[in-house]
């Protein structure tokens, strides 16, 4: 089925529990700011439908609670660069010290030390941040490549199936990004270009074992998801109960909030446990494949870019840019 150990994960889970504790405290402040900046918005827009007919006073309502939810939303993209830096790799570092073998410190704590060792990869921000979507890029064009076999299929009664695995496919692959950052922390690296697009390589060589083992994580944790989702629907309606007919909806948006947070802050660092085994044992003695490096140029405009970061930062000239790819 697949080839990571839940208890393991579970483990490093329990051993990093001052950044699960972090991750709760974060993703959950940000559900309740957007709970309590919908309902604000929502209750402004309901007083000043006053002035108008029910029907004027329903879309006011809507079009509050709707605006104080996309002034959450935009402080939340201001801050996903400051969020990946000092609270994803922060916790991916750690737990990549202790899958490693490695101890934290004495006289040093959890998240002092993951900030420590992010910094001393990524002294900015913004370099984590780039390299991360650089990586996003070249995981969706490998899933590509391992998708294509559905445009082939000529049975046209399979198509819709194949149109149906190539979703999950791309589902699926939600921790792939986090795990070739882990790679980047397990080999201590000062260029991070360099190691990320080797472990990217190393990704898509062994593609169909990681992605199978990503697609049971990504089973797993939607079906959890929804569980946490229809537990929330109740309270949520319970509390919207004693507001105004017009809010009956909010209960429904509170419910996908509340288990978005858990999701991301429980969930996904134990995806990111489960699949970090995985990738590590797999490509225990590899080594980059020349094949796979050339494909990849070929497909993936964000790996050229990667390759050309890379070549900059070790002082050589950017080679030629392939052909036009995806």
């Amino acid at each position: 089925m697949w080839d990571f150990s839940i208890a393991r994960a579970l483990a490093m889970m329990a051993q990093t529990l001052p950044y699960i504790l972090l991750r709760v405290a974060v993703y959950f402040s940000i559900t309740f700011a957007y709970i309590i900046a919908t309902g604000v918005g929502a209750g402004i827009g309901y007083t000043l439908g006053f002035a108008g007919s029910d029907e004027f006073q329903g879309q006011a309502t809507f079009v509050g609670g709707i605006l104080g939810f996309g002034l959450v939303g935009g402080g939340v993209y201001v801050l996903r660069e400051y969020l990946l830096y000092m609270v994803k790799a922060g916790h991916i570092a750690v737990m990549t010290e202790l899958l490693s073998g490695q101890g934290i410190p004495a006289g040093q704590s959890q998240i002092s030390y993951g900030a420590k060792i992010v910094k001393e990869r990524f002294a900015e921000a913004n370099a984590l941040f780039v390299l991360d979507q650089l990586i996003r890029g070249v995981v969706r064009a490998i899933t590509g490549i391992l998708g294509a076999i559905s445009a082939i299929l000529p049975i046209p009664s399979l198509q819709g199936l194949t149109r149906f695995i190539s979703t999950i496919i791309r589902i699926s692959v939600t921790y792939v990004d986090e795990v070739i950052l882990a790679y980047n922390m397990r080999l201590r690296s000062t260029n991070p270009w360099v190691t990320s697009r080797a472990g990217l390589i190393l990704y898509a060589q062994n593609g169909w074992v990681m992605l199978r083992n990503a697609i049971w994580l990504a089973v797993i944790s939607w079906i959890v998801t929804i569980i946490i989702f229809l537990f929330m629907i109740a309270p949520a309606g319970a509390i919207l109960y004693y507001f105004p007919r017009e809010w009956g909806g909010y209960g429904f948006a509170a419910a996908i909030i509340f288990a978005w947070a858990f999701r991301s802050a429980l969930l996904v660092p134990f995806g990111i446990a489960c699949l970090m085994q995985v990738y590590f044992k797999t490509i225990e003695g590899q080594t980059p494949d020349a094949e796979w490096e050339a494909r990849l140029t070929q497909v993936s405009d964000k790996f050229r870019k990667l390759t050309e970061r890379a070549q900059t930062a070790v002082g050589m000239a950017p080679a030629p840019a392939a052909a036009s790819g995806a």
